[in-house]
């Protein structure tokens, strides 16, 4: 929302809001452009009949004063997926969805456009190096590339975010339960997907990848007017811990590493593709991507020593990424710590869902906060439970971060790799601090 607010503000609309907590970066960042709100609450003094809309972020509840009063005044009222399409409707309309990938993907292709000088709109979900907001709209551009994720547009409107997104242009990376507070079923998961793929624009194209099951039975019951391209992981080599991408201009050597980050660029390659990028331009590039932040990011490095951090956090994330660190420096032990963070993640339910997800690690150590189970109201988890869910040997549960901390403070590192996964911070870890701590000199 704030990213949003800072976009229209330097489009030249005139933006105010409110907020009952703003927290940072977003302080910071909306008080930089000059339209933090002046105090913290709700005040329906602000809605009056002169505004032209109203956009709605996830802390305005049904009963929300400030909302009472745009109804009573018939002022349009939008979620945020709602006004983006409003501002990019008649545009060309990249959306990237999918349980996974979905970000790495958007900054692959906004990091060609930049490379290639080509404007285009965009919004992405997670803040990119080299960007200082997330969503940028104009009058001028006729692409925009926007990131479709698959939760909730508002609290006043059930229907996943990238069903409003309409797109010319849709990619798909796989489909991988999550978010079961919101689809309680993996068939409800399924059919949020079904639905976009029958929401592509008439005439539009659909790029998906071949290797998930359920995309290629999508992509089956397409659309006739539309035009369906399958992906897999692009040819590539790996040699002295560098990959090669194979391609029919020769080698291309690439900064990002492991399978799924291969797929995704190919995938990327062929929405670039439809956009009328060359594969020559594509590959000449996307050489000088080094990823997206938080995915796959490397924290510190030695000739014999690094250390990975990364967002995964469901189980297909947590696999692929394990499975990228030891692919790529299979001499050296691997030491992958993740965090159960998420709502789905500490549900007793879903744990199941976790077996094998580690098993590419020589050891497995696995965090959750009792504290934060119970402050999600959920059932209570045990860690022979944890332990149970992830069914291999080398996985061994914490649940005080200071203890997994010290553990990783007096753990040897030359010769092994550290590979860090959690959307929080395994409650506070600071993993530049860290990485300075156990570096072999």
């Amino acid at each position: 929302m704030h990213n949003l607010a800072i976009a229209l503000h330097r489009k030249g609309d005139v933006v105010t809001g409110s907020d009952d907590e703003i927290f940072e970066p977003s302080r910071s960042r909306l008080e930089r452009d000059g339209i933090l709100p002046l105090y913290s609450g709700w005040n329906p003094d602000m809605i009056t009949a002169d505004l032209d809309a109203v956009v709605v972020g996830m802390h305005a509840r049904k009963d929300n004063p400030e909302l009472a009063k745009a109804k009573s005044l018939n002022i349009p009222i939008f979620s945020y997926p709602e006004y983006v399409y409003e501002q990019t409707r008649n545009k060309k309309r990249v959306v990237i969805g999918g349980s996974h990938g979905k970000t790495t993907i958007t900054s692959m292709i906004l990091h060609v456009l930049n490379e290639l000088n080509i404007e285009a709109d965009y919004l992405v979900g997670a803040q990119l190096e080299g960007y200082d907001c997330m969503v940028n709209l104009s009058e001028a551009n006729d692409i925009a590339i926007i990131e479709g994720d698959e939760y909730l547009s508002s609290p006043l409107d059930p229907r996943p975010k990238f069903h409003l997104y309409k797109p010319n242009i849709a990619l798909l990376t796989g489909v991988a339960w999550d978010h079961i507070n919101v689809f309680p079923t993996f068939e409800n998961y399924v059919e949020q997907f079904e639905k976009f793929v029958h929401l592509i624009e008439a005439d539009g194209a659909l790029v998906y990848y071949d290797g998930d099951e359920i995309l290629r039975d999508l992509a089956k019951g397409a659309p006739k007017e539309i035009r369906v391209f399958p992906y897999n992981t692009h040819a590539h080599e790996i040699r002295d811990g560098k990959t090669y991408l194979t391609s029919e201009s020769g080698e291309v050597e690439i900064s990002v590493f492991g399978k799924h980050n291969i797929q995704n660029l190919n995938g990327a390659r062929l929405v670039l593709n439809e956009i009328g990028v060359s594969d020559t331009d594509f590959y000449r590039a996307i050489a000088s991507f080094t990823g997206a932040s938080k995915r796959l990011e490397k924290v510190a490095e030695t000739a014999n020593f690094s250390f990975y951090k990364d967002f995964a956090h469901a189980p297909s994330k947590l696999k692929a990424t394990t499975s990228a660190i030891k692919e790529q420096y299979p001499d050296r032990t691997l030491i992958a710590c993740m965090e159960l963070h998420t709502f789905s993640s500490l549900n007793k339910e879903f744990l199941p869902q976790y077996e094998g997800a580690m098993e590419k690690a020589d050891r497995a150590y696995v965090y959750f906060s009792p504290d934060v189970v119970a402050h999600k109201r959920l059932a209570p988890i045990s860690a022979e439970d944890v332990r149970e869910a992830f069914g291999t040997a080398n996985v061994e549960v914490f649940t005080d971060s200071s203890v997994l901390l010290g553990r990783l403070q007096t753990e040897e590192w030359d010769g092994k790799n550290l590979l860090m996964m959690s959307s929080g911070n395994f409650d506070g870890i600071d993993f530049e601090k860290l990485g300075g701590e156990i570096t072999p000199s």
